[in-house]
């Protein structure tokens, strides 16, 4: 997969452990127009608060990520640790300090070993003659259980493009902005203005609709980079050129979320939540991230329960207008509940079928409105608990 004016880079520099990739260089040869969207959370890691500091600016040329601690939490040092790491960045590569972007994901609370770092960082420039994207999407997992990489080609003005993005994330999971981690590549032309604002679309409809614990990282970053290497002339809002880039990037992104999901850790399943017959768009949204987010829910979904009870309560809190005499819910196209009651019959049998499958939808109708929304949510296992009980060792 060739991205025009892109190079890419990984190594071991045993951040955390030895043994795994865990430190990775993304390189525009020219200075490309950035988008950015950045964690919500009021704890924010100093990489956060840096690129949060840069990406005014709007240009970026290189992003360095570890994996294996967070860089959060950390203090005046954590600051230190973040613009020295730039800078190592920057000199290896004879570019400005202020086109650095800089990410971690890991560990929060714990100082960087930045001798690592130094010693790794002139490995990685050093490296990007023969890397990938794809060691760049190793590098950045943590309790990944596999990268998270998606492509798409587009055309502009008869010039082909590529946009090209890579994800990490399976726990720790309700961005509230864009996902754990997420940088996106691509060699088109865009005007500046609209390309942030495609983005923050494409995040919204993506990153922003997906949960796997309801926990808002101190570090979520989104990222993406538009270099204009394949040479077309600035794609430009409201043009059909426009309408195709924002279609690729859209698919890009939610192919990632959805990879998010699917890794949630401990997962067995993968479901949509769906409600519909909302006041309004927002409602919809909220009624559905309340399901999505209800541990009840959750467990119920990996023991296979058909306890729609369950979801109607999850849609009763979530604060928006309802009509409980009103509601019908279904899961994929089996009737489990009608006018607020249970749907009768063989209802219960079917559903716990539907429940079995490692893929399902649930839909809650409340026919109140025209408002709709999707969220995508995985279930709560045993081995989630595993994984976070001694996250740290």
């Amino acid at each position: 997969m060739e991205i025009k004016g892109f190079k890419f880079s990984a190594v071991e520099a045993a951040i955390k452990k030895p043994g795994r990739l865990d430190l990775a260089l993304i390189f525009s040869e020219m200075p490309a127009t950035l988008a950015a969207v950045f964690t919500t959370n009021k704890v924010k890691a100093a990489p956060v608060v840096l690129g949060m500091e840069r990406a005014k600016d709007g240009i970026c040329q290189a992003v360095v990520v570890n994996s294996g601690n967070a860089n959060a939490c950390t203090g005046t040092r954590g600051m230190e640790d973040a613009r020295e790491t730039s800078r190592l960045v920057a000199e290896g590569l004879g570019i400005p300090d202020e086109a650095v972007q800089v990410s971690s994901t890991g560990v929060i609370g714990v100082p960087l070993p930045m001798e690592r770092l130094r010693g790794g960082v002139p490995k990685l420039v050093e490296g990007l003659e023969s890397g990938a994207l794809d060691d760049v999407a190793q590098a950045i997992m943590t309790t990944d259980t596999f990268p998270k990489l998606e492509a798409r080609q587009g055309e502009a003005g008869g010039v082909g493009y590529t946009i090209a993005g890579i994800a990490k994330g399976a726990g720790m999971i309700m961005p509230n902005m864009a996902t754990m981690l997420a940088f996106l590549v691509t060699d088109a032309a865009v005007e500046a203005g609209w390309l942030r604002t495609a983005f923050r679309q494409a995040v919204d409809a993506s990153f922003n609709v997906i949960t796997v614990d309801g926990d808002t990282s101190t570090n979520d970053t989104a990222l993406l980079l538009a270099n204009g290497a394949a040479g077309n002339l600035p794609i430009k809002e409201g043009t059909p050129e426009a309408a195709r880039f924002m279609q690729e990037l859209q698919d890009v992104v939610l192919t990632l979320a959805r990879q998010i999901v699917r890794d949630g850790e401990g997962a067995t399943k993968f479901v949509a939540i769906t409600v519909k017959g909302a006041s309004s768009v927002g409602e919809a949204r909220q009624a559905a991230m309340a399901v999505a987010n209800s541990s009840l829910v959750k467990t119920a979904f990996f023991g296979q329960d058909a306890n729609w009870g369950r979801i109607l309560a999850a849609v009763g809190y979530s604060g928006v207008a309802i009509d409980p005499d009103r509601v019908a819910l279904f899961f994929d196209d089996v009737l489990m509940a009608n006018n607020g009651v249970f749907a009768g019959g063989d209802a219960e049998t079917r559903g716990s079928e539907v429940l079995r499958k490692k893929e399902f939808t649930v839909t809650v109708d409340l026919r109140l409105g025209e408002g709709s929304a999707t969220v995508y949510t995985s279930d709560l296992s045993y081995d989630y608990v595993k994984i976070n009980a001694d996250y740290r060792t």
